[in-house]
């Protein structure tokens, strides 16, 4: 689709479909949320950011003669994931021409998929002068932008490794931490009492493993050791996809147990497994990125892979705090203080926030897998305030 024919959609398209998703902040209060990376119990003043007008730097010299915004987005735009990045590209421009922010450029840098490719991408980027970095994907290849970004500009990385927030660095993958505590609050509410763990060896079975024996037992749910013993539990945690989601449910001979688990699930392949008829989960509401999945096929004729949102929800995010910074006169409102807001932002995906380490936390709905379908049966939160 060229820029002629993606600047041709209509102002209605653009204000109706969008406004009421993510041109404003939240003027919401929070708490902290979720534990394992973060401390859902420390003052909400240590781990997100003034709710007070931040000081925003001023813009670059470049920048500040044209008095225009550029953020970069890197990408895999070839090599082998190609695909991905191109849907996520595409999905990151829709958000450009939504939000109708004339004073905003988006620049496309390919990433090639690799970490080499990563690093010549955000030093190509801030050559050009931008001012937020937006990606890349992969965890190799935000090692590689961290440290040329590094004390220069903030990055707003897609990847998952969570292990990687902190500095000039915030992740907005979608991260299990979150997810545990939304499903087993909802657990604990419908009167699971026990729960055994199926899990693999690796760090995200084990590390999220952790994270929900640490929620149940605040939530009052006895974690079981006897995997073996059907009476001993009423509900499993599986944190766990694909051939090793197989296996795990091959080591569960309660069959009528509560199958719980993570966003992992959200995949219509897993909602096809018979075994996994009932199973509940914690994802983004899939109802409230509708509307997005709806815009990008009309524009671009196919349907957006599931992360392009992602990619939406930060460009989204980057055009807001860019309009606001300058209306107030500064530079755009790239800086810590903004984009760890305790109000939080709001998106296609839902309701997010980043904490001072650079963590999102997102409002969950929850999902069940019935008859081959995944329907929500709890929706997400509209706010962060408890």
């Amino acid at each position: 689709m060229t820029n002629e024919s993606i600047r041709s959609m209509t102002i209605f398209h653009r204000f109706c479909t969008v406004f009421s998703l993510f041109l404003l902040l939240f003027a919401l209060g929070g708490c902290a949320g979720g534990k394992s990376p973060w401390d859902r119990t420390a003052d909400q003043s240590a781990t997100y950011g003034s709710e007070s007008a931040p000081v925003i730097s001023a813009l670059p010299q470049g920048a500040a003669q044209s008095g225009t915004v550029k953020v970069a987005i890197l990408l895999p735009l070839s090599g082998a994931n190609a695909n991905v990045g191109q849907s996520m590209l595409q999905a990151a421009q829709l958000a450009v021409f939504d939000m109708g922010y004339d004073n905003f450029e988006l620049m496309p840098q390919d990433t090639q998929g690799t970490a080499s490719g990563a690093s010549a991408a955000a030093a190509a980027a801030l050559q050009s002068g931008a001012q937020l970095i937006l990606g890349p994907l992969f965890a190799e290849e935000v090692r590689a932008v961290k440290s040329v970004a590094g004390g220069r500009v903030n990055v707003i990385a897609f990847s998952t490794d969570w292990t990687l927030a902190g500095g000039n660095t915030y992740v907005m993958g979608f991260l299990p931490f979150g997810q545990v505590e939304r499903i087993v609050d909802y657990a604990a509410a419908k009167g699971i009492k026990r729960a055994a763990v199926v899990s693999g060896a690796d760090e995200y079975g084990t590390t999220v493993s952790r994270n929900f024996e640490s929620e149940a037992a605040d939530a009052g749910i006895t974690i079981s050791r006897a995997l073996s013993d059907p009476a001993a539990y009423d509900a499993v945690f599986i944190p766990a996809g694909g051939q090793a989601l197989t296996a795990a449910l091959a080591r569960v001979p309660n069959k009528s147990a509560q199958k719980l688990g993570t966003g992992l699930w959200d995949d219509n392949r897993i909602a096809a497994m018979p075994d996994m008829n009932g199973a509940l989960f914690a994802a983004p509401s899939p109802s409230a990125r509708a509307g997005f999945e709806q815009r990008y096929q009309s524009t671009y004729g196919s349907k957006p892979i599931r992360i392009a949102s992602m990619a939406y929800d930060a460009t989204a995010l980057a055009e807001t705090l860019a309009q606001s910074g300058l209306n107030a006169g500064r530079g755009p409102a790239y800086d810590a203080g903004s984009l760890t807001s305790a109000n939080g932002f709001a998106g296609v995906d839902g309701i997010i926030r980043f904490n001072r380490s650079g963590l999102v936390e997102r409002g969950m709905a929850v999902l069940s897998i019935q008859n081959g379908r995944i329907v929500e049966v709890d929706p997400a939160p509209a706010s962060f305030r408890r």
